[in-house]
C-alpha cells in the first residue's frame, strides 16, 4: 500500500474556495496525487441565461448554456473559478457583444485560488454572445462566450 500524505492546508484552501464561489466540488491534481473536496446535500444554482429560454423562440435565438458548449465558436472555461469581465472593479470590460477580438486577446479573467488567470481568444472574430455572468462562479468546460 502506497503512502499518501494529506496536506490539510490545501484541503482547507479548497474548502474556502467552495464557500467563496458556491461551487459544489473542486478537484486538484499534482502528479499522481489528487484531492477532491465536495459538498454534501443539494445546491440549487440559478442559470444566468434563464431569460433567453423563457423568451419566444426566434430563428436566431441565442444559444442556451446547454447547447452553447457544442457551438464551434464556444470558448470554454479551462478551470473552476469566478469570472470577471473587467481588469478591476469600475473599469471598462474586456469585451462586449458585437465587439471584434483578435486571437490571443484577453476576453476575461478567472479567479482561482486567489490568482487571476487571463482567458484569451482562441481565434479572431466577433463576440456574438456572452454566456457567463460577471462575478459568478464557472465550472470546468463551461461555455463562457461565443466567437463567430
Amino acid at each position: 500500500m502506497s503512502k499518501f500524505n494529506i496536506d490539510n492546508d490545501t484541503i482547507r484552501q479548497l474548502a474556502e474556495l467552495l464557500d467563496e464561489t458556491n461551487l459544489t466540488e473542486i478537484e486538484v491534481a499534482a502528479g499522481d496525487n489528487r484531492i477532491r473536496v465536495a459538498r454534501q446535500g443539494t445546491m440549487v444554482a440559478a442559470a444566468p441565461a434563464a431569460a433567453p429560454v423563457a423568451a419566444p423562440a426566434a430563428a436566431a435565438a441565442p444559444a442556451t448554456p446547454a447547447d452553447a458548449g457544442s457551438h464551434p465558436g464556444a470558448v470554454k472555461s479551462p478551470m473552476v473559478g469566478v469570472v470577471y469581465f473587467a481588469p478591476e472593479p469600475g473599469a471598462a470590460p474586456f469585451i462586449s457583444v458585437g465587439s471584434s477580438v483578435s486571437e490571443g486577446q484577453t476576453l476575461m479573467l478567472i479567479e482561482a485560488m486567489k490568482t487571476f488567470n487571463p482567458i484569451r481568444a482562441p481565434k479572431s472574430g466577433k463576440i456574438s454572445q456572452i454566456i457567463a455572468t460577471d462575478g459568478h462562479p464557472v465550472e470546468y468546460d463551461e461555455p463562457l462566450v461565443i466567437i463567430e
